[in-house]
């Protein structure tokens, strides 16, 4: 079921199912891509308990192997409605049989969307109903129409971040599109340490991951004034992608709290890297936001 809410800026519409942001109208245009599969059917998922890839699609905990798709079962499951007003709605996916079978933790996951103006805030709110430590990941795969409002075209569109920063890296990728245990290195399409000219071939290799970037990032180009800008400040990574060797009239900007499984090793949730680790009983709470111009 699409759940819409609206103030005098932006109309939002979110799904159900896998809570997922279902459309974002800004000045009366589509903002946010709408899943056509020739490209990605997706619009804009929401990752837990995983982000990215598992090797053979396989993790292991206290001995025992479990199978999970990419980025986790969160973004394919049936969420409940919790609560509404006329600028926020918030979602509910709570432990069930099916999310046991590949998780083996009491969970609760509440995803709010919230209108600030301009600004469409997601907060992810997790809490632990066990009694043990439950590892687990959140990240967000958002994807941008590009072109915004049909100006210009893919190329005309950059990133560009809120600051300069001189050591900006990527981490290094195998053909299977897995981390790889080489170094990060500098990221070449980075002009200036702050500005990536949008290109097609920047996705040949799936997506890029970058580290030591600024915390707020904006889709531009100097022929609209149309913008998406999104603010991870608790995030440690960001991803930008499109589908693999294509001309897809989209771009997504994804803050991740983890990485994908590296090359050939099937994770182990005690020692994977990057989850955090969640007492029993104990909550948290993390969000982002996305400004439209």
């Amino acid at each position: 079921m699409l759940y819409t809410i609206q103030n005098e800026h932006l109309t939002l519409t979110v799904n159900d199912m896998g809570a997922e942001i279902w459309s974002i109208v800004h000045r009366g245009a589509e903002y946010l891509w709408q899943g056509d599969p020739t490209y990605w059917s997706g619009r804009a998922y929401n990752l837990f308990p995983i982000c990215g890839r598992l090797t053979e699609g396989k993790y292991t905990w206290q001995g025992k192997t479990y199978e999970m798709n990419l980025h986790g079962f969160a973004r394919k499951s049936q969420y409940t409605m919790v609560a509404q007003t006329e600028t926020s709605l918030t979602f509910r996916l709570e432990t069930s049989e099916e999310s046991l079978a590949v998780y083996p933790f009491d969970f609760c996951l509440d995803l709010t969307y919230t209108l600030e103006g301009k600004t469409i805030r997601t907060t992810f709110a997790v809490q632990n109903r066990g009694t043990e430590g439950m590892p687990f990941a959140i990240g967000a795969h958002p994807g941008f129409n590009l072109p915004l409002g049909g100006d210009g075209c893919f190329e005309d569109w950059r990133l560009e971040f809120a600051c300069k920063k001189d050591n900006v890296r990527r981490f290094v990728l195998s053909d299977t599109r897995y981390l790889t245990r080489e170094p990060c290195v500098p990221f070449e399409h980075i002009v200036d340490g702050k500005v990536i000219p949008l290109r097609h071939n920047l996705f040949d290799n799936d997506a890029f991951f970058l580290e030591n970037v600024c915390k707020t990032v904006t889709l531009c180009s100097d022929k609209s004034d149309r913008s998406v800008t999104v603010h991870y400040p608790d995030m440690q990574y960001l991803g930008v992608w499109h589908a693999p060797q294509t001309e897809a009239p989209y771009v997504c900007i994804e803050p991740w709290y983890s990485l994908p499984a590296y090359d050939g090793e099937i994770d182990d949730f005690s020692t994977k890297r990057d989850m955090m680790v969640l007492d029993g009983g104990a909550k948290f709470e993390s969000s982002f936001t996305i400004t439209v111009a």
